[in-house]
C-alpha cells in the first residue's frame, strides 16, 4: 500500500474531480437518488478500479440535476461553488436526493477539508460515506459529521493488495458507530478463505452488519460466476445475517 499522504491545503477549497445527480449503483443504496460529490486522489490502486485519481485541472459541475449540462470550474474548487448547487437543487427538487455522497478515490485524504465542508453541507443533505476503510484517524476526525458509511474490505484476489486486514478492523470498529454497511468486491478468483477471514472479522466486531458482496462488472458474463457467488454468500452466511449479492447497476443503466 501507497504511504498515506493526507491532503492538507486550504480547508475551503478541495481539488475535486466532478458534482453531479445519479442513481447510487452500489450497496444498500441501490437505485436511490443522490448528490455526487466525487474527491481525487486515492491511497491504493486497486487492480479493477476505474476512476481516475489524478487531480484534474478542472471539476465538472452539473448544472441541474441528470442533465449531463456540466460547467468545468478551476480547482481547487470553493465551498460556496458547490454548496450554491446543492442549495438550488434542493430547493427546486426538495424529495429528489435522498443524500449527499463524499466519494473518490478516497475522500478521507482530503479530511481537513472535509472538518469544514460536512457540517455546512450536511444542513441541506444528510452525508453518506463511501471509503476503502483504511483511514482511522481521519474518519474520526469526521464522524460526528457523517450519517451513513459505506466501508470496502480489499481482498488480495481481486484488489492486488494484502496485508490490510489489521486497517480495516480498526476502521470498522469506528464505523459501526453509525449506520454502516460492508462492501467486498469479488471475482471467479475470490477463495472461501478470504471470504470466511473477512466475515469473521466484521462478526466479531458487530454480526449484524450487513454485507455486500459485489461482483468484478467485467467478469458479470462468466460462465461460473453465479455458482460462485452463491458460494460465497453461502459461506458468508455462516456468520452473518445479513448478506447480499449486488452488481454494479449504473454501467447498465447508463448513467454515471
Amino acid at each position: 500500500m501507497p504511504p498515506v499522504q493526507v491532503i492538507v491545503g486550504s480547508n475551503s477549497s478541495a481539488n475535486l474531480v466532478e458534482f453531479f445527480s445519479s442513481i447510487q449503483g452500489e450497496g444498500l443504496l441501490i437505485g436511490k437518488r443522490q448528490a455526487f460529490l466525487r474527491f481525487s486522489g486515492c491511497n491504493l490502486e486497486c487492480s479493477y478500479c476505474d476512476t481516475m485519481h489524478e487531480s484534474p485541472e478542472f471539476c465538472a459541475i452539473e448544472m441541474n440535476p441528470g442533465s449531463r449540462d456540466f460547467a468545468k470550474v478551476s480547482n481547487p474548487v470553493f465551498l460556496d461553488s458547490i454548496l450554491d448547487r446543492l442549495s438550488v437543487w434542493k430547493k427546486q427538487w426538495p424529495l429528489l436526493h435522498h443524500s449527499l455522497s463524499i466519494t473518490g478515490g478516497e475522500p478521507l485524504l482530503h479530511a481537513p477539508v472535509l472538518q469544514n465542508w460536512l457540517p455546512t453541507l450536511r444542513s441541506i443533505l444528510p452525508i453518506f460515506l463511501e471509503t476503502n476503510g483504511l483511514l482511522t484517524k481521519q474518519l474520526c476526525d469526521i464522524i460526528n459529521h457523517v450519517d451513513m458509511i459505506s466501508m470496502d474490505i480489499k481482498i488480495p484476489s481481486t484488489s492486488g493488495h494484502s496485508d490490510l486486514w489489521k486497517l480495516h478492523t480498526e476502521f470498522l470498529r469506528t464505523a459501526i458507530s453509525k449506520h454502516c454497511y460492508v462492501k467486498i468486491v469479488v471475482g471467479i478468483e475470490t477463495t472461501k478463505d478470504e471470504i470466511i477471514k473477512a466475515s469473521r472479522l466484521i462478526a466479531e466486531i458487530k454480526h449484524d452488519t450487513p454485507l455486500i458482496i459485489q461482483p468484478v462488472t467485467i467478469q458479470l458474463m462468466h460462465p461460473e460466476i453465479g455458482a460462485h457467488l452463491l458460494l460465497l454468500q453461502q459461506t458468508a452466511s455462516m456468520f452473518l445475517e445479513d448478506v447480499r449479492v449486488i452488481p454494479q447497476t449504473h454501467s447498465v443503466l447508463r448513467v454515471l
